[in-house]
């Protein structure tokens, strides 16, 4: 059997699901619903653009593309949003001990007319349901690196499933593909 400490750092495997934009939607369905490859990278994933289609609990999707500008694996990658939200996103992966500290700094611009309008008035909303977006993330990176350890297809099948879209989501079927 092979080890955590057999393969390398574990930090090695949040960053690997992570950086495996196409996985989006199989482990953090509850957030993603679509995502694309648009254009493949290169060495690290640099020049990679992913288009995708999110929402949270509220009742909009958001159509968001990322480019990939600089990836210092595993400890890292750096994306450019445009789209309904423009700006950057940094995530950083530590080693702290046994686990895995995950940072994901966000830094964005609204380009969705409803939150660009709205935002003066509906931050506290808007913000509530990013942490909603985020704990749902948080839960089911969780639920997939149990997965992923799981030594036999009986261990992986008795993991959870991670969780659904919101319920207003689900009932207005925004979480359904398109086309």
């Amino acid at each position: 059997m092979i080890t955590d400490d057999q393969v390398g750092t574990p930090c090695i495997r949040p960053a690997d699901i992570i950086e495996d934009a196409l996985s989006l939607s199989v482990w953090w369905p509850s957030v993603y619903f679509e995502v694309n490859e648009l254009e493949p990278g290169g060495e690290g994933g640099v020049g990679k653009l992913i288009g995708l289609r999110a929402g949270g609990w509220l009742p909009y999707t958001l159509r968001i593309n990322f480019r990939t500008t600089e990836s210092s694996y595993p400890n890292g990658f750096t994306m450019d949003a445009t789209g309904d939200l423009k700006g950057k996103g940094i995530w950083t992966f530590m080693q702290a001990g046994p686990f895995v500290e995950i940072t994901y700094d966000w830094t964005i611009r609204a380009n969705k007319p409803i939150i660009d309008k709205l935002s003066f008035l509906l931050k506290p909303i808007f913000r509530s349901n990013h942490r909603w977006t985020m704990n749902r993330g948080e839960e089911s990176l969780q639920m997939e690196l149990l997965r992923r350890r799981a030594r036999t297809r009986a261990e992986a099948e008795a993991v959870p499933p991670p969780p659904r879209a919101s319920l207003v989501v689900r009932l207005l079927n925004l979480n359904r593909k398109r086309g």
